[in-house]
């Protein structure tokens, strides 16, 4: 039998941007977008010792995400000197070397994965880089992304080239019609689920299937933001007509003459029929339902229906000691309902959950209803232009009159590192990506979902079905 000749998708991207490969099996690729953001401190510290000017000031793009206040927008609310410096460090670094850079008076600003593809800044066939894992978002647009280190951002911002060892490849295939109430994050959650957190370390995903092309770019967005999450070095989804219209027109998306040529080369980006991937996995979208996590690590997911798990079931002694330590931390009850369990924050937002698609999804479970009396519930937008389309809808009002704290754009409660965080035993019904311990506050509590079960849990004040509400 004759070995495949056929180069699946990701390949195709690697070649093309690969300047060189080492006796030692490493590549030096090229890397066409490099986004920073506030964590760029150090590395321009590296470039000023060593006497380096940025490579590429047109390919560098800059936004203060991390540690930005979203309960206003001026630096005397950016928490502690320390985080300060590195908001106002990346100012004077992009003014001093020419970057473009979407600050906090800046009506584009927002967090760095929502508003690269917003702003055409991420397009189909590009590598992409940022010094942040959940980089792998981008893939959703037919790019190869994936974040890296401190000094790997130093290399890029000196050379536009980053030395790079080749991933495996994965195949994710999900196929079928998503039922009531279940979104891109319930199949995230639920790919997890099944894989593992460290089911795909050393690949990088390719998800494909019908469900994938039914599936909006923003749901497209949010599944490959959760790559990382299953130990991924990156996700990826073929270009399609889907994301040629969502990319058309945008800022700075190529126009006229050079956008049909750049069209006609995107068509091509697709994996060979004959393409071998290193592991496969299939998933059917009709056996999804809506997912929540119950403990630290984005593999503890199971449907809103299921109950919290009993350590006592557990596969082996070592598995039944992290299930009883787990649950300890997680204040839960073997066998109790998940649904059922009560909350005390709600936190709708991020680079996995803050865009408009987001937003609407969750104000339709919120509209004529109020939160529940003992819930603190945070809305906050990905960017300042989800926010204006928000409030351009009357988004804003729903929320605001259901009892919902309207935010300003940034990265917020999703690592606590701004303020934003979940007090101590305290329980946080969430949109974003980690559940690790301390991850929205030290000893907090965090269970992960979609943008409408986040919503469905501010009303109901505990974790519920979001199907009974929609």
């Amino acid at each position: 039998m004759l070995a495949s000749s056929g180069r699946t998708l990701f390949e195709k991207i690697w070649r093309r941007h690969e300047v060189v490969c080492d006796d030692t099996g490493q590549s030096l690729l090229y890397i066409d977008r490099n986004l920073i953001h506030e964590g760029s401190r150090n590395p321009f510290q590296v470039l000023a010792t060593k006497g380096l000017p940025v490579r590429r000031i047109d390919r560098t793009f800059a936004t203060p995400d991390h540690y930005v206040p979203t309960s206003g927008r001026t630096l005397d609310e950016v928490d502690g000197p320390e985080r300060l410096d590195m908001v106002t460090s990346l100012a004077r670094n992009t003014q001093r070397e020419g970057i473009t850079m979407f600050g906090m008076d800046d009506p584009r600003h927002g967090i760095t994965h929502v508003i690269g593809p917003e702003q055409g800044l991420s397009l189909p066939g590009m590598t992409i880089v940022c010094g942040d894992s959940h980089t792998s978002t981008h893939g959703a647009l037919g790019a190869l992304a994936f974040g890296v280190g401190a000094s790997d951002v130093a290399h890029v911002l000196a050379t536009q080239t980053i030395w790079q060892r080749m991933p495996r490849t994965m195949r994710v295939r999900i196929d079928g019609v998503l039922g009531h109430g279940v979104t891109a994050k319930d199949v995230a959650l639920a790919l997890i689920a099944q894989i593992g957190a460290a089911g795909a370390t050393g690949h990088v995903i390719e998800y494909t299937g019908s469900t994938i092309h039914a599936m909006s770019m923003e749901g497209r967005l949010t599944l490959c933001n959760l790559s990382i999450e299953a130990g991924a070095r990156a996700g990826i989804i073929a270009p399609d007509e889907t994301t040629f219209a969502y990319v058309h027109g945008r800022p700075f998306t190529p126009k006229g003459e050079r956008w049909s040529t750049l069209l006609e080369q995107w068509r091509e980006l697709f994996s060979d029929a004959d393409a071998r991937f290193d592991a496969e996995v299939a998933l059917d979208a009709q056996a999804i339902v809506p997912m929540v996590t119950w403990g630290n690590s984005v593999e503890d997911a199971l449907p809103i229906t299921a109950r919290v798990p009993d350590p006592a079931r557990g596969a082996n002694a070592e598995r039944r000691a992290v299930i009883e330590r787990t649950l300890a931390y997680m204040g839960l009850v073997a066998d109790e309902p998940l649904d059922g369990v009560a909350i005390d924050y709600v936190f709708i937002g991020s680079c996995t959950n803050g865009r408009i698609e987001d937003l609407r999804s969750a104000a339709a479970v919120v509209r004529g209803r109020h939160i529940a009396p003992n819930v603190r519930a945070l809305v906050v937008p990905g960017s300042g232009l989800v926010k204006s389309a928000a409030q351009a809808e009357g988004l804003h009002r729903v929320f605001l009159d259901a009892g919902f704290e309207w935010r300003e754009p940034g990265c917020s409660m999703c690592l606590a590192t701004n303020g934003d965080t979940v007090p101590p035993g305290a329980r946080c019904a969430s949109t974003s990506n980690r559940n690790f311990v301390g991850r929205q506050g030290p000893e907090s509590r965090t269970h992960l979902m979609s943008p409408a079960m986040a919503a469905a849990a501010a009303i109901a004040g505990r974790l519920t079905d979001v199907r009974n509400y929609l």
